[in-house]
């Protein structure tokens, strides 16, 4: 039996290969065999308690952030969806509904 790796999006186990294709029957997420590979290279994100952050996770905003061109800040509790990892000083890119594309810092969300 093949050692596939688990989803990059739910953390599945039943991987099944297609050619060069991971597919995950949980939940419909497809990605290259070359690209799983390349994942141990991407660097590690971590939230505020120390929990490592992928591309796809939801977070939490755990303290009131000031928005640059903005009146209103982006309040605590805020949930954030579907992030994806990049490099440089704020790590996460994201869309959030009332603000728009926005760049957080991992130090300011939480996993969940």
């Amino acid at each position: 039996m093949h050692d596939l790796p688990p989803c990059p999006q739910c953390q599945a186990r039943f991987t099944w290969q297609d050619g060069e294709m991971l597919n995950c029957p949980s939940c419909g997420h497809v990605w290259s065999a070359s690209a799983a590979e390349s994942a141990d290279a991407m660097p590690l994100a971590r939230d505020a308690n120390g929990n490592p952050l992928a591309d796809g996770d939801t977070v939490t905003v755990i303290k009131d952030l000031k928005v640059k061109g903005s009146s209103t800040p982006l309040k605590m509790g805020t949930r954030v969806k579907n992030i994806r990892l990049v490099e440089g000083d704020h790590n996460i890119d994201c869309k959030i509904e009332g603000f728009g594309p926005m760049k957080l810092k991992s130090e300011f969300v939480k996993k969940g």
